[in-house]
């Protein structure tokens, strides 16, 4: 039997990235002179690419002023780990991913992040050996468009029938409807369990313990 692939977004389902993405988007608008955003309008654009996100948030850009405000944002993350700042994992997501990886599961990263943000998750402590596979945005089109999962699954050899896609908006749970994986959300990130819901989530778990409940009766589902 093929074993089971859970590909996992990154910002707000394994790391808690809320008050930096906020902070990065304030810096960035108030270094253009515009208002800062409130955090409602920022989450709601967590796990596009980042040039697709800032756009949304800010649309009455050029495209000069889009490059800049792109470019605040990415300079405000560059101070914030210069001066030594690490996103923490949400309790239990480590232990999550470990259990998985142990009772035979693959695991897969698609997030919105760039190539130079996976390869810090990656340098996490014990989170190499863990995933087979990683995919952003720029490595071809962000979320809601399939192309990062069906990237995943090719790298993994697995089929649309036996991957699950974990995140925590609609984003990703779009994505999963339009790759053909089954949408699982969870409810501590950036967009609400409603919100997830209308954009294709088919679970959105309130806790890693329940999340395990789920992915338990997928593997059986499949091995039946």
């Amino acid at each position: 039997m093929t074993r089971p692939l859970a590909v996992f977004d990154i910002d707000g389902t394994l790391v808690d990235s809320r008050a930096s993405i906020h902070r990065a988007a304030c810096d960035a608008a108030r270094d253009m002179g515009l208002p800062e955003p409130e955090y409602d309008r920022v989450r709601m654009i967590v796990g596009l690419s980042l040039e697709h996100a800032m756009a949304v948030l800010e649309p009455g850009l050029d495209a000069d002023g889009l490059a800049r405000f792109v470019a605040g944002f990415r300079a405000s993350f560059n101070r914030m780990y210069a001066e030594g700042h690490e996103e923490p994992l949400y309790d239990g997501a480590i232990d999550h991913l470990r259990r998985l990886h142990r009772d035979g599961w693959r695991l897969a990263i698609a997030t919105g992040q760039n190539r130079r943000g996976v390869a810090r998750n990656l340098a996490r402590e014990g989170w190499a050996d863990l995933f087979i596979s990683s995919h952003c945005a720029e490595d071809g089109p962000g979320k809601p468009d399939p192309a990062m999962l069906l990237a995943a699954m090719a790298a993994c050899d697995a089929e649309p029938t036996s991957t699950v896609m974990i995140g925590d908006t609609a984003h990703d749970a779009l994505m999963a409807v339009n790759a053909g994986v089954l949408p699982l959300g969870v409810a501590w990130g950036f967009h609400t369990p409603e919100e997830q819901i209308a954009g294709g989530a088919r679970h959105v778990a309130k806790s890693f313990g329940e999340l395990d409940v789920v992915l338990d009766g997928f593997a059986r589902m499949r091995a039946a």
